[in-house]
């Protein structure tokens, strides 16, 4: 990062409201539809059409209002925001201007296990335009584009933070905590490979110590939280490259691309865009009641930072493992669903972490799944847990039912009695293991007596190999130390 100059970044992101229909009129909201088969009249625009207020639109904007600790405004107006563009059926867009449902507000995230907040200056209520697309990967390049309308009229909230971010990990982070937040609170998907969620970022330097702000550039076309931070990372250097030859930064809008890793100038923006706002005049004035508002924070979840402190508080879980835990729902859910089902204590709960974000995450990165994809449930790898303390089965056997738990939702203890996978415990049966493998060893055996002991590891896995992986490996360890501390290595 620059060391001359304060990094100053604000963002702008919309977030596309998880309702069934759309805001003004009853379209569905599928995504991957055949372009334009989700559009009516009311979505194009067309003379004589009336918009009908979505009231689900209004209630996920309340909700995620609540979450990001906005003031939610009893009062507020939607407007038109006039600006011609070929996505833009009406050639206005409906959206809220001086009167936003939500007001001021903030947000905290955790970066390198320190807390951060961002403030947020607003976040509105719009329809969204609908889609070009491209002949090319992108809008660079391209010869030609075609519309399609079936994204027009899908609610959004589009939230704008005050420029308190100071740096691109800060942005990534806050983005990462967002995200979180919105899922958690069920208003949004947030997938940004679907649109669903989109950034736009302002940044601008300035000499440390100056107070006055300086010309920022606006970068769009970040599809992705790393691009968002590239970009950042990018402009951080050609800004500073700039004012180093005591030149003046233009204040522009440049997109990203991702390919070359540079931001790309796309059109100056020296004074404020004039998008000739007035009240919508087919849409009354929004009036929400403070019973309204109490009734959705009656059904508030615990949110993901707040969950993070108390599972570090209850269970002593690291920050990092914390992290991983609280960073998707579903997760956070499974572990806590799991835990009253194998014990709830500090050392149940470590163990389920491993278990969660080693062999799970792992099967769900090489099944390229989502965990509320999963066929495993948390009574199923609680029962599992059970199974391996009352040695049933050991920690090695474990890893193959849970694979195939995962692959066919099977429960353990079926898996366990059809393989025949039961721990061997009895001391009789693996004596006359051990005492075999160390008659057919006998020159190891006389190695670990001359003082060879690191040979010892030797002799488990040869007992682990003969019968095949299901001895119980403590007791395995004390047999063979008895057997090989006796005066004649037999057992």
């Amino acid at each position: 990062m620059s060391s001359k100059y304060e990094v100053i970044i604000g963002l702008e992101i919309h977030v596309e409201l998880l309702t069934k229909s759309k805001i003004f009129c009853g379209c569905k909201t599928d995504f991957g539809a055949s372009p334009n088969s989700q559009c009516c009249p009311i979505c194009l625009g067309l003379p004589g059409t009336l918009p009908v207020l979505n009231a689900k639109a209004v209630e996920y904007a309340i909700r995620a209002g609540l979450g990001l600790n906005c003031e939610i405004a009893e009062y507020s107006v939607f407007d038109r925001k006039n600006y011609f563009y070929p996505d833009l059926a009406k050639a206005y867009q409906t959206s809220q201007s001086d009167y936003p449902i939500c007001g001021k507000g903030r947000v905290y995230y955790d970066l390198d296990q320190e807390r951060y907040s961002c403030g947020i200056t607003r976040a509105h209520l719009e329809e969204e335009a609908g889609k070009l697309v491209h002949s090319g990967d992108s809008i660079i390049g391209s010869s030609y584009s075609l519309v399609d309308y079936n994204r027009a009229g899908i609610p959004l909230i589009e939230i704008v933070t005050e420029p308190d971010l100071r740096s691109p990990q800060q942005a990534k982070a806050f983005l990462e905590q967002l995200k979180n937040i919105l899922q958690y609170l069920e208003v949004s998907d947030c997938r940004m490979e679907e649109g669903s969620l989109r950034c736009d970022a302002n940044i601008s330097l300035r000499p440390f110590g100056e107070q006055d702000f300086r010309p920022k550039v606006e970068i769009k076309n970040l599809n992705s939280f790393r691009a968002v931070e590239r970009a950042l990372e990018y402009e951080v250097q050609r800004q500073t490259a700039i004012y180093d030859q005591n030149e003046r930064v233009i204040q522009e809008t440049r997109t990203w691309d991702e390919n070359r890793g540079v931001t790309v100038s796309m059109r100056s923006k020296e004074e404020a865009e004039d998008y000739r706002y007035f009240p919508e005049p087919d849409l009354v004035p929004l009036i929400i009641s403070t019973e309204w508002i109490e009734e959705v924070k009656k059904d508030m979840p615990e949110l993901p930072l707040a969950k993070k402190d108390r599972l570090i508080e209850q269970y002593a879980l690291s920050d990092y493992d914390a992290n991983l835990i609280v960073s998707d729902k579903n997760i956070a859910a499974f572990f806590e669903e799991t835990l009253t089902i194998y014990g709830e204590s500090v050392e149940k709960a470590k163990t389920v972490t491993n278990w969660l974000t080693g062999e799970f995450f792992r099967l769900l990165n090489s099944e390229g799944i989502e965990s509320k994809d999963s066929k495993v449930t948390p009574k199923a790898l609680g029962d599992l847990l059970k199974a391996v303390d009352e040695q049933v089965i050991n920690g090695k056997i474990a890893k193959e039912v849970f694979e195939e738990m995962f692959l066919t939702g099977k429960d353990p203890s079926q898996i366990i009695e059809e393989r025949g996978l039961q721990q061997i415990s009895d001391p009789a049966q693996l004596l006359a293991v051990i005492e075999r493998i160390l008659e057919s060893n006998q020159k190891n055996v006389e190695e670990y007596k001359a003082g060879k002991e690191k040979i010892f590891g030797f002799f488990v896995g040869q007992v682990m190999k003969e019968t095949k992986g299901k001895a119980n490996p403590a007791l395995v360890n004390q047999l063979l130390k008895q057997a090989l501390d006796s005066t004649d290595g037999r057992a």
